[in-house]
């Protein structure tokens, strides 16, 4: 929150008094598109192999939020989801943390 509130603090209003939180040069709302390809101008730059896109960091924020924290319900308000059905889709668990979890709880984990 206040990494939000300090950027809106300095960035100039904008045109049509939108509540926006990127803003083109002339002040009005960046469009996806922009978006998308200044994603992929930097993903390139840093050498990224994978195509990247939008929904990628927002389906690995939800991933590692839910990974972290667990909490099914705030990462359902966090993404702004009506349904928590929609929310589940991140439950899917990778093998490797699967593998962690059981190693960390389980008795027989260490047993060779």
């Amino acid at each position: 929150r206040e990494a939000l509130a300090a950027w809106l603090a300095v960035r100039p209003p904008a045109s049509d008094g939108s509540a926006a939180l990127f803003l083109s040069s002339r002040g009005t709302r960046v469009t996806p598109r922009v978006v998308q390809h200044r994603l992929k101008q930097h993903a390139l730059k840093a050498g990224t192999p994978v195509h990247v896109h939008p929904h990628v960091l927002r389906h690995s924020f939800a991933s590692h939020l839910l990974q972290s924290s667990g909490d099914l319900r705030a990462v359902q308000e966090l993404l702004g989801h009506a349904s928590i059905t929609s929310t589940q889709v991140y439950t899917a668990l990778d093998f490797q943390h699967l593998a962690a979890v059981y190693d960390r709880a389980h008795p027989r984990s260490k047993v060779k």
